[in-house]
């Protein structure tokens, strides 16, 4: 990964961003380089999709009570919303489609880490993001010029910890950013 690489770094949209995909999202960066960025929105919950119905479509049957509150759903991005892509803490295993991101958080996107859920193996928590956010060479880059976007740290408890309502917010004063306060006119010289 370059220097110039967001890749595990968290992307916060400025209020000014107007976008209905990603107007306040804070998007996790899972890749970005030359030939383009990927990343997974963490605060977009999908009411309409529980882990129950995951586990119904994919014909699993789980063989143990799974507490749902604990491996919410959310849109990831507007890219293939029918791929899942499962963020949780580390494991005692990896399963087929493993990698570890960061200290703290793995991202999983075979089946076999739903089947562990479901039998009470799996990860004790995590977040289903179904889709992805996606960037062509140099898209990222002119949003970030156009300061369409924030950047921090992303720490794992911004995934399992903070309330889908408050991570916005919460991730902006990571860097001492109060939102309600940032002007939505840019300022380029």
């Amino acid at each position: 990964m370059d220097s110039t690489s967001l890749a595990r770094q968290l992307l916060i949209a400025m209020p000014q961003l107007d976008d209905p995909g990603f107007g306040q999202t804070i998007t996790y960066m899972v890749e970005h380089d030359a030939e383009g960025a990927m990343g997974l929105t963490l605060n977009r919950p999908r009411p309409d999709i529980t882990l129950a119905r995951v586990f119904e479509s994919m014909d699993i049957t789980p063989r143990v009570t799974v507490d749902e509150t604990r491996h919410p759903v959310a849109a990831g991005g507007p890219v293939d919303p029918a791929t899942g892509f499962i963020l949780h803490p580390p494991c005692e295993q990896m399963w087929q489609s493993t990698v570890v991101l960061q200290p703290g958080l793995w991202l999983t996107t075979s089946r076999d880490v739903l089947e562990a859920i479901a039998c009470g193996t799996g990860p004790s928590q995590s977040l289903i993001a179904l889709g992805y956010a996606g960037w062509e060479a140099g898209q990222l880059e002119q949003e970030l010029a156009d300061n369409a976007w924030l950047t921090a740290p992303a720490e794992p408890e911004m995934v399992f910890e903070v309330p889908f309502a408050e991570r916005w917010h919460a991730a902006a004063r990571q860097l001492g950013v109060d939102l309600h306060l940032l002007s939505t006119q840019a300022g380029h010289g």
